[in-house]
């Protein structure tokens, strides 16, 4: 009985009891046996990646608790880019004779820093909704834990990500004459990267994107930060998603979900439109991937070190919140991988 990584996500559902039963079962005994597959398989630790930014928190406004005020940073915390306003976070204290409990109240995006999107989170206009759409949305506290799991099918294209960045002194420029990430250019998932991983695919599958671009997540705002570089980032292109989506159909699954280390699934381009003015057909991963049932993690960080890991032993588990008629929700998000 091969306990692995993937099959201990599994194991925890099941609950202590069985788990017990299981390993007597197939083991014979509940000393001698138990304990020889005890001190091999299940002795050795999976390796567990956090793919999650830490979240920067602000004292509130005096004039209004649920506004931040950025010149009262906690700690270390920095601005970082959002589409929200950044977190208003204020400690208190409830004394009693040996001591006192410590929290705090807080007000936060549902999707500010390392989130889910549900899909509950792009309503369609009507016309571009599709045969085969899982309707009615589902929000956040409709989500399963099998919805919030499952087996990584990995893409890397961070190394054609850091030939742009190197024709820049290794600094992203918002000037595509510069740097290209274009919705037309392959310097984004193209459809040739989902065809090249379409073996791998299964129901549940999670397909978890490097392009090593989370480095830039610090400072500034979304027309400032380098993150955003005048929306001219890399991302997941149309081409892909709609390869994506056929993929599904010939092959009669249904993924999980993207996750990707920038501000949103699709390249900057495929999220601004060409001339930034955000208008035209822009956002193709939510247009089309939502209404599919897909779920979307954004903003993930370290996703290097699954390359470094054997990607495909990977399980993703997100630990979003449960809100009811959320959009999305914060969420802890790690990889748990054989080493």
């Amino acid at each position: 009985m091969k306990l692995t990584a993937r099959t201990m996500i599994v194991i925890g559902s099941m609950g202590f009891a069985a788990i017990s039963g299981a390993v007597l079962t197939a083991c014979g005994s509940a000393e001698g046996s138990q304990a020889n597959v005890l001190s091999s398989d299940v002795k050795a630790k999976p390796l567990y990646l956090d793919l999650t930014h830490e979240i920067p928190t602000f004292a509130p406004l005096a004039s209004d608790p649920a506004k931040p005020d950025l010149t009262k940073p906690h700690a270390h915390s920095q601005p970082v880019p959002s589409f929200f306003r950044q977190v208003a976070l204020q400690p208190s204290e409830n004394h009693f004779d040996d001591g006192h409990f410590y929290r705090s109240y807080m007000t936060i995006a549902e999707h500010h820093g390392t989130h889910i999107d549900a899909p509950a989170h792009y309503v369609n206009v009507p016309g571009t909704v599709e045969a085969d759409a899982s309707l009615p949305r589902r929000f956040q506290n409709q989500l399963t834990l099998a919805d919030l799991t499952g087996p990584i099918v990995f893409v890397d294209i961070s190394q054609r990500v850091q030939a742009q960045l190197d024709r820049n002194g290794g600094t992203p420029s918002p000037q595509k004459s510069v740097m290209d990430f274009s919705e037309a250019s392959p310097n984004n998932v193209t459809a040739n990267d989902i065809n090249a991983v379409a073996d791998k695919l299964q129901n549940g599958s999670w397909i978890v994107v490097n392009t090593g671009w989370s480095r830039f997540y610090k400072g500034g705002d979304l027309s400032t930060s380098p993150y955003i570089n005048g929306w001219n980032f890399p991302g997941v292109s149309k081409a892909a998603v709609d390869a994506l989506i056929d993929l599904e159909k010939k092959k009669g699954i249904r993924i999980n979900g993207i996750a990707i280390d920038n501000i949103g699934i699709d390249s900057g381009e495929g999220q601004a439109g060409a001339d930034a003015s955000f208008t035209g057909h822009i956002y193709a991963s939510h247009v089309r991937g939502l209404q599919r049932d897909w779920k979307f993690i954004e903003n993930a960080t370290n996703l290097g070190s699954i390359a470094s890991a054997k990607p495909d032993s990977c399980t993703l588990v997100a630990g979003a919140l449960p809100l009811v008629i959320g959009s999305g929700s914060p969420a802890r998000v790690i990889a748990i991988c054989e080493k």
